[in-house]
């Protein structure tokens, strides 16, 4: 039984068909601070008798961060002043970049071989569409909609004075973030800055 009230921000996939998926976007959640994952559908569950779980790399502690809600039937009764917004090519549709993300916000997005159904889009507030040549991967189009709503908060200022050492929560290398004999980021050559990115 879901708790009554998630934390918004929060992520809702409807009916996804693949576990790597819920699990990249389980990692893309935690890297961008959402709170809350939820999803629809028996697709992908995670019953641990029948072996079922999300790819090893995205059941590090590292996630716990982000609560998971698995098979919701309905996902959007939990909130409390939230604001849905679907990531869907509609008429009408905003393009990402020209955006501006709502306080509360409750990310929606349909499943990997289909769109988001007409009972989520008659409750959404707003509808976004990503500005590519292709279809996107889920999880990747999900990170691409929660890093611009970051980038969007630090450039309004309201996040702001966030540096590398405190972005980061994991040894990276020889940058750990727990150790303050570690080096930080600023003041790293581009070759330096390119090879702790290819890590």
């Amino acid at each position: 039984m879901m708790p009554k009230h998630p934390e918004t921000p929060a992520v809702i996939l409807v009916n996804p068909k693949y576990s790597y998926n819920v699990g990249g976007v389980l990692r893309m959640c935690s890297c961008f601070g959402v709170k809350s994952l939820l999803w629809t559908g028996h697709r992908v569950t995670l019953d641990s008798s029948k072996g079922q779980r999300l790819p090893r790399e995205e059941r590090m502690k590292g996630y716990a961060d982000v609560r998971v809600y698995a098979n919701q039937e309905r996902p959007l009764d939990g909130f409390e002043g939230h604001t849905p917004v679907v990531v869907e090519l509609v008429p009408g549709t905003q393009l990402l970049p020209h955006f501006p993300h709502p306080k509360n916000p409750v990310y929606i997005f349909g499943p990997e071989d289909g769109s988001v159904p007409q009972v989520y889009r008659a409750m959404a507030h707003h509808f976004v569409a990503i500005p590519t040549a292709h279809c996107l991967n889920l999880s990747n189009a999900c990170g691409l909609v929660l890093y611009d709503r970051l980038l969007k908060q630090m450039q309004s200022g309201e996040v702001q004075g966030w540096t590398m050492d405190e972005f980061l929560k994991e040894q990276r290398g020889w940058f750990d973030p727990g150790n303050a004999n570690s080096p930080g980021i600023e003041g790293l050559t581009g070759v330096e800055s390119a090879a702790l990115c290819e890590r």
